[in-house]
């Protein structure tokens, strides 16, 4: 039985799974991603994350909430305004509604759950966090090592995701 073997790559970057990344800064000729690209996509899902959860902090310090209750709001603040900031930006590229929905969250989901899983446990594991106020250095340096933990955790899996034309990639064509 005889096979036929694609040897040449000539035409490499006119298949369609190929096609349009060729020029693409950040992505090297085999859909890897380079750590530049995926530390500005971290960070963008960081900034989004660290104006909802001190926003959902204060809000659930200044109406005496409990920790728990606390914690789930300023997460699903995290959630909303990581996903503002990429729609703000996808709607502004002329994108529609309904379609910048679909991008936002393809390219910020993956990347807010794990921000959110690791900040919250690092806060979940500092001593006395939890109960810190926010007048308290210790609320603000356990808030900030835990953004410093995710970051450093999450900007592989955007590495990761990016290299595979899935996370924040999907945005990359509407800047």
């Amino acid at each position: 039985m005889e096979h036929e073997h694609h040897t040449s790559h000539e035409n490499h970057a006119s298949h369609d799974h190929h096609g349009g990344h060729e020029n693409h800064p950040g992505h090297d000729h085999h859909g890897g991603a380079s750590w530049s690209t995926a530390a500005k996509a971290t960070l963008h899902c960081l900034t989004g994350c660290a104006i909802g959860e001190v926003l959902g902090m204060i809000i659930g310090t200044a109406l005496g909430w409990g920790n728990g209750a606390t914690m789930a709001l300023a997460i699903v603040l995290a959630f909303f305004f990581g996903y503002a900031l990429t729609l703000r930006g996808v709607l502004a590229a002329g994108l529609g509604l309904r379609s910048a929905v679909k991008v936002a969250l393809a390219a910020d989901t993956v990347s807010i759950v794990v921000m959110e899983i690791v900040d919250n446990g690092v806060l979940l594991l500092v001593p006395g966090a939890m109960d810190a106020h926010l007048d308290d250095a210790l609320f603000w340096g356990a808030l900030a090592f835990a953004f410093a933990v995710a970051f450093l955790v999450t900007t592989p899996v955007n590495k990761w995701m990016i290299g595979r034309g899935k996370g924040h990639a999907v945005v990359h064509r509407y800047h």
